[in-house]
């Protein structure tokens, strides 16, 4: 017959907190260790203090000082420069701006400048002002897979390594390009303790296993042979090449706004985790890749829960897009701040439009993708826009794009003579594709419209979104971040990492069979007063 040990006892010098705010507020202060403890009055805490055989307050559970900065990857923070494992993704056309980038990095975070769609003289200007702003602090820039129109992807690498960007977030790759793969060997180096140092890094954002893959094994010997032909590479880099994975970090993109499989979290990450740890074995790489999660996390729990599953790391995207920062117009931040968690659709993307690739947006108050559904269906089911029956076509010209379709075309010639030639030549010749730059045009101006908040245009706009913005929405309601006004993006990533360290804090003491009341396990957005001094 074995006797209970009595708990250990505890002594300090205030009285514990009582009552579930008091005792919230003590659960709050992370980076002190914590006791619940039970004495005359019933439920307490106490931060601090010590445990032992005397005292009144019985201990019933206790955890330790674990910050935000706890959270995820040590070797993501050293690699990076950054505080804290969380990233600011990237948001095409400049949503992403320069002034998000910049805010974040100074609170010491890292984010990713929305290059995508925009033109090189823009980008250019961002980087320019990254290198005045903040020198030597953390960002990245985006490059997303074109292709359609490969020109772009190329000026923009070449653009990267002028500009010496050091880190490059690549998003919806159906495959590895000499670009991207020249961009991350260009920065190759003898040197460090394992004999090679990338000073390019590659953040991954992949769905697919097929493509994570890739990213983790080294650079595809033909390519870099081809590089090195080409002179775009050094001899040196050429043989470093097969020393070091593709990408130094892979985020496992689950339901997102924009390019996504809507693929949940809890599903998709394990897996690359496992492969992930399968090719560290295979090719005994001696630096461990790292995997980060993103898509659906806008509340601390869901943060939380993605690290508690392995995550290295977080990214977030649509909840950035309402912030004061973001590159779109005050009044798609208040349409996003009215979304709920059922207010997304797909739609068909504008640079994969003729492979059906779709992207997520808000539905809430616009019609693009009900419209944008129906020109993708016109371009499957004709040969060309004069294939298309006249009534429909009428339509479309009067409802869609408010002008001819021939005034449509002329517009979108001659945008592609200044931007990419070689779309004309291919269009020349084939009535299918120039109808699909024709529908395109109508896609991309959908996001234009948003981004500069064309009124007469409101019920068109395209307005990449995913669930995670309805799920922030619902969590800040009545509280300060509930209006875009208040929404600071180093701000919102601050409660986001604070709100998960929390949440760890509650899952340490469940383990150790403590039932928290709702009142209590629910972390407080403070007064933005309190979020100045930290961030400060």
């Amino acid at each position: 017959m074995t006797t209970e040990q009595p708990r250990p006892r505890w002594s300090g010098p205030v009285a514990p907190a009582v009552g579930d705010s008091a005792i919230q507020d003590v659960l709050t202060r992370l980076d002190e260790p914590v006791y619940v403890l039970r004495g005359p009055h019933g439920l307490g805490a106490a931060a601090g203090g010590t445990a032992g055989p005397g005292g009144e307050h019985e201990i019933v559970a206790a955890a330790p000082a674990l910050g935000p900065e706890r959270l995820g990857s040590a070797a993501f923070l050293r690699a990076h420069g950054v505080r804290q494992a969380y990233m600011s993704g990237a948001m095409a056309g400049g949503i992403a701006s320069a002034d998000l980038v910049i805010a974040m990095a100074r609170a010491g975070y890292l984010a990713s400048y929305g290059a995508a769609g925009l033109l090189p003289e823009t980008v250019e200007r961002a980087l320019q002002r990254f290198a005045a702003e903040i020198p030597g602090l953390p960002y990245a820039c985006n490059l997303i897979h074109s292709p359609s129109e490969e020109r772009l992807e190329r000026t923009a690498v070449e653009l990267y390594l002028k500009h010496r960007v050091p880190c490059v977030e690549a998003s919806a790759f159906l495959g590895l390009t000499p670009h991207l793969v020249r961009y991350r060997l260009a920065g190759l180096r003898a040197g460090g303790p394992q004999g090679v140092v990338a000073e390019n890094k590659v953040i991954a954002k992949i769905s697919r296993t097929e493509i994570a893959e890739l990213f983790m094994r080294p650079a595809p010997e033909a390519m870099v042979s081809a590089l090195l032909a080409d002179g775009a590479i050094t001899a040196e880099q050429a043989r470093l090449a097969a020393r070091v994975p593709l990408a130094d970090d892979i985020t496992v993109e689950a339901d997102s706004g924009g390019h996504t499989d809507r693929r949940p979290l809890p599903a998709q990450l394990p897996v690359i985790l496992r492969r992930r740890d399968a090719l560290m074995k295979e090719l005994g790489h001696p630096v461990r890749i790292r995997v980060g999660a993103a898509g659906g996390i806008g509340t601390p729990d869901a943060a939380w829960a993605a690290f508690a599953m392995g995550a290295d790391y977080v990214v977030t995207g649509s909840v950035n897009q309402s912030c004061v920062e973001a590159g779109t117009s005050d009044r798609v931040k208040e349409m996003l701040a009215r979304a709920e968690l059922a207010d997304c659709e797909m739609a068909p993307a504008a640079d994969m439009f003729e492979m059906g690739v779709e992207l997520q947006v808000l539905k809430r108050g616009t019609l693009f993708p009900m419209r944008a559904k129906l020109l993708y269906e016109l371009y499957r089911d004709h040969d060309g826009l004069d294939a298309i029956p006249a009534p429909v076509r009428a339509r479309i010209e009067q409802q869609i794009f408010r002008r001819p379709l021939a005034d449509v075309w002329a517009d979108t010639a001659a945008y592609f003579e200044r931007r990419d030639p070689a779309q004309l030549a291919r269009a020349a010749e084939n009535p299918k594709r120039r109808a699909a730059l024709v529908f395109r045009w109508y896609l991309g101006m959908a996001s234009r419209w948003a981004t500069t908040g064309d009124e007469d245009r409101a019920v068109d706009y395209q307005i990449w979104c995913g669930p995670a913005m309805g799920a922030f929405n619902d969590w800040v309601r009545g509280t300060y971040l509930a209006a875009p006004r208040n929404r600071r993006v180093a701000d919102v990533a601050h409660h986001l990492m604070t709100g998960a360290a929390f949440h760890q804090r509650l899952s340490l003491l469940r383990a150790a069979g403590l039932a928290l009341s709702p009142a209590i396990a629910a972390y407080p957005v403070p007064h933005p007063d309190a979020a100045e001094q930290v961030l400060s």
